[in-house]
């Protein structure tokens, strides 16, 4: 008698993410995650006058095809968060389309998009923070600074350490303070300014609007940090994927709402938004509500403390998947025992992170080149995750079968959207350091990379593990 084949499952069962404190996440607390790493309320203060600079009256427009853009996203990495949940967010889900090689290569971007970021949110924090204690009389130029952000730093590890739960609450008080504080700062501007026609026909034409569409989707980057929490989530496969939509359809409303406040009011100034170094208070003054800049100061602070705790998480997670599948260093890999996040990998990392804008501050730079040069090389490794895995999803679906017209159209639109903008960001930085800053970083990882391939290719091999699931958890249930 012959014996039937046996029928492999369309995705390949790893050992568990063991020792995380799994299914234990709701999905507000999942959904703040995605906020928080976005930081929409420091963005709807600065994004969009960058944007204006490029698409002038257009800008409205801009944030429209940027939402857009981030909604596509957003579809592609659901058409593996709706099939399987990770700790190493895009790093892990680009491993099931593209394999290992492409795979390594968004970890790497990822670390660096996650590191920066994080950085670069703690600068901002400390910078913001500065700037209220400057309005209150107190200024103690870059020591100031320095200081708040090694003690937000300390506070931002203990806090990440201590649970994900503790750091969750955490981020959604900071995060739900923050986009209040904005939202009664862009409430009162609007009112005292009036509803008002924007200009209708953009003063730079369509190519402006296109120019402006890469800053407007550089405030999105961070808002797939829900992926990074696949097991800690309960019902994972509706809570991430629906984390990750509503990110990226809340930012678009918010900045939306912001640009159209700025536009509205900043219209008749000299240069308009763009001419505006601080269109939002220049805008609190001109309007005699002087008192609005502290409740700025004080959002966009909270909205960075936040953001630091999001991206902390997510970065540590994706070392977490590195060191279990043994591409990083196995200690990695820990968790603490009471605690049930990955240890090692938080007391390694978040620190040297916390240390590294005081040494560039130290070294001659200025607070605002610290915090500039950190976001935009941020925003290479965020670019190049977010190309990789939507090149990945619509592979990752006809090896098991189930692609669709749809899910191929997605991803027809927006790699080669993705790739013309990882373009333009480099062409137009080319005088810059922060294409050779990363550049310097991804042939780190290159030879990281060349390194694993001679030495360890069965470890190599295995990069893509996931959490297994129950089948609670496939019919969206409770564990």
């Amino acid at each position: 008698m012959s014996v039937p084949p046996r029928v492999l499952p369309p995705l390949r069962r790893e050992s568990p993410m063991s020792g995380l404190d799994r299914r234990n996440l709701g999905p507000l607390q999942v959904f703040a995650q995605s906020i928080s790493a976005a930081a929409p309320s420091a963005a709807m203060a600065a994004a969009p006058a960058v944007a204006a600079a490029g698409a002038g009256t257009g800008v409205l427009w801009s944030f429209v095809v940027a939402t857009m853009l981030a909604l596509l996203i957003g579809l592609g990495i659901a058409q593996f968060t709706r099939r399987m949940a990770a700790a190493g967010s895009l790093y892990s889900l680009t491993a099931k389309g593209l394999g290992p090689a492409a795979a390594f290569a968004c970890g790497c971007a990822l670390l660096i998009g996650y590191g920066l970021l994080t950085m670069a949110a703690l600068t901002g924090s400390g910078v913001y923070l500065q700037d209220l204690l400057r309005r209150a009389g107190l200024d103690l130029g870059w020591g100031l600074v320095a200081v708040l952000v090694l003690v937000l730093g300390g506070l931002a590890t203990a806090c990440v350490l201590r649970g994900v739960r503790l750091s969750a609450t955490v981020v959604l008080v900071a995060e739900a303070v923050s986009i209040s504080l904005m939202l009664v700062v862009f409430g009162l501007l609007l009112a005292r300014v009036g509803p008002g026609l924007a200009p209708t026909a953009p003063d730079r034409g369509v190519g402006g609007i296109a120019a402006g569409v890469l800053p407007a989707l550089g405030a999105f980057i961070g808002f797939e940090a829900a992926a990074s929490y696949g097991v800690e989530a309960r019902r994972p496969f509706r809570t991430v994927p629906r984390a990750v939509q509503g990110t990226a359809a809340l930012c678009g409303v918010l900045y939306l709402v912001a640009a159209y406040t700025q536009v509205i009011g900043l219209g008749a100034l000299p240069g308009g938004l763009a001419g505006q170094a601080e269109p939002v208070s220049t805008l609190a003054a001109l309007q005699q509500l002087p008192w609005l800049s502290y409740l700025l100061d004080l959002g966009i602070a909270a909205s960075f403390l936040a953001c630091t705790l999001a991206t902390g998480s997510a970065l540590v997670r994706v070392l977490l998947s590195m060191g279990r599948e043994g591409v990083a260093p196995a200690a990695l890999g820990r968790t603490h025992p009471r605690y049930r996040t990955p240890h090692v990998a938080i007391l390694a990392v978040l620190p040297p992170v916390a240390v590294a804008p005081v040494v560039l501050m130290a070294a001659g730079m200025s607070t605002t080149s610290v915090f500039v040069t950190l976001l935009n090389v941020a925003v290479f490794g965020y670019l190049v995750a977010y190309l990789l895995v939507c090149v990945a999803a619509p592979v990752f679906l006809y090896r098991i079968g189930e692609l669709t017209r749809g899910a191929l159209v997605v991803g027809a639109i927006t790699a080669p959207a993705l790739l013309a903008a990882l373009v333009v960001f480099t062409v137009d930085n080319l005088g810059g350091p922060y294409p050779a800053v990363f550049g310097l970083c991804a042939l780190a990882g290159l030879a990281w990379f060349a390194w694993l391939r001679r030495r360890r290719p069965r470890d190599l091999a295995r990069i893509g593990i996931y959490d297994e699931t129950s089948e609670a958890d496939l019919l969206g249930g409770e564990r």
